[in-house]
This record gives structure tokens, sequence and C-alpha cells, in this order.
């Protein structure tokens, strides 16, 4: 392991430099520039608050703070998000650097790590944004907050390993991420994100339990919406799903490096 990381951490200023010149170039031409990082989230969070709670009146069973359903939707959503974006960019990072892998030599395991560290970034802008919203509006759950740690530790875990996997196959196979996008669409609302599970019917919740998302979507709502730490045995399934899907990967990337170049 210390053999696998040193030639990472020989290059950590390709990393951050990588980082910094993504983040820079989103906003560079525009007028309010770095703004738009908090204003596009801090929108996002305001609509969902305002149409859901106050035009919809929507309520969670069982909950009745009108705040409760906005709250469950914004951990879903935000969450799911982070995910999303790991795996979907993790499927075309070979793809999408095909002109850097053939023209400078780096350790090819960077391109993973420069990944995630951005969508990291984006994640904890929009996060904090996020617990202000809770402190202001009198939400905060207390010291289940600590519980998220876990979570998105099993969480980062499964979208890498599910990313990279994806990754090194859609060099070889293009119809991997094609078939993928089309399906990650269908895993966003077979995931009780934007509907509470306790009104599926009892066969539905039944077939729920082989979604590895699952249990991860509802601990969040359930530390931001209830103030409960979750059942860590629940996670269980997606931390070792995510594990072999670490190994997984980088077994299939060790094996195909050499190739990788060539087809692209």
């Amino acid at each position: 392991m210390i053999g696998f990381l040193k030639p990472l951490w020989g290059y950590r200023g390709f990393i951050y430099g990588s980082v910094k010149r993504e983040f820079q170039s989103k906003y560079r031409n525009s007028l309010l520039g770095g703004a738009w990082t908090f204003l596009n989230p801090l929108a996002m969070i305001l609509v969902y608050t305002v149409i859901f709670s106050q035009v919809m009146r929507a309520k969670l069973p069982g909950i009745e703070s009108g705040f409760a359903y906005s709250i469950y939707l914004c951990a879903g959503v935000l969450t799911w998000g982070l995910f999303a974006e790991i795996v979907g960019r993790g499927q075309n990072i070979f793809l999408d650097n095909a002109n850097l892998l053939k023209k400078i030599s780096f350790p090819r395991m960077c391109l993973p790590i420069i990944t995630v560290l951005n969508a990291g970034v984006n994640f904890a802008i929009i996060f904090s944004l996020f617990l202000i919203f809770l402190i202001v509006i009198g939400f905060w759950p207390g010291l289940a907050i600590f519980s998220i740690i876990p979570v998105l530790l099993v969480q980062l875990l499964f979208a890498i390993g599910l990313g990279m996997t994806l990754g090194v196959l859609n060099v070889f196979f293009r119809d991997v991420g094609q078939f993928f996008g089309i399906f990650l669409q269908f895993w966003f609302w077979l995931t009780p994100i934007v509907y509470p599970a306790a009104i599926l019917p009892e066969s539905i919740k039944s077939i729920m339990v082989i979604n590895p998302m699952y249990p991860v979507i509802h601990a969040y709502q359930g530390i931001f919406v209830s103030g409960q730490t979750p059942d860590f045995i629940t996670l269980v399934y997606p931390l070792i799903l995510g594990l072999g899907l670490c190994a997984l990967g980088l077994s299939l990337f060790r094996k195909h490096v050499g190739e990788m170049v060539d087809e692209l």
C-alpha cells in the first residue's frame, strides 16, 4: 500500500493544481465569479423549501413540521448528487483525459483522486449551505450530525469503486458509459429520495433491500429529518459491495493500464 501511495504523494502538486484549475475554470469570464458557487446551491435549497413547504404543503407521514419534507428531499438529492457526480465522471475519466494520458507521464491513479476531490469540493460547498439552512430554521439534528462521517465514508467507497470499475470497462466497451447513464436515471427514481419508503407496498419494500444506495440515503434522511443515529448494520451491505468494487476496479486498472492508452 505504501508503494502504491508514494508515487501519488510525489504528484500531490499536480493533483492540487488540477483540482484548482477545474474549480477556477467553471466561473472564468463570469461577472460574479466564484459567487455562483454559493448562489446555485442556495437557489436550489430555497426552491425546494418554498415549493414543497409553502406552496405544495407537502408533509412526511407522522411528522407535522412543514419543513420536514423539504429537508428530507434536500438530504437525499444533495447526497445522491455527490454519488452521481463521482460515478458519472469516473466512468468517463480516462476517455476525457485521453490526450493527457498520451502526452504526459504520471501515475494514472491521480485521475480518480482528482475526480473525487473535485466532487468533494462541490459537495462541501453545497452541504455547508444546507447545514446553515438547518440552523436558520431551527432543524439542527444535534449530536446525530456526527453520524454523517461513517455514512459518507461508505458512500464514497462505493462510488469510487463503481466509478473506477466503469471507467476501465468504458475504455474498451463504450456502450458501458451510455448504458449506465440511462441506468443511473432509473436508479435515482428507484431509490426513496423524492418519496418516503413508507408509502411503498410491502412487495416493493422487500425488493428495495438489493439497492445499495437505499440504506445510505435512508441514513442521511434519518439524521437530518429525525435527528436519529442510523443503524450502522444496514450499511454493511454497501460497505462490502464498495470494498469489492474497489478491489475489482484496481485489479482491472493494473491489468489493463498498458492497453488503455492504445485503446484511447
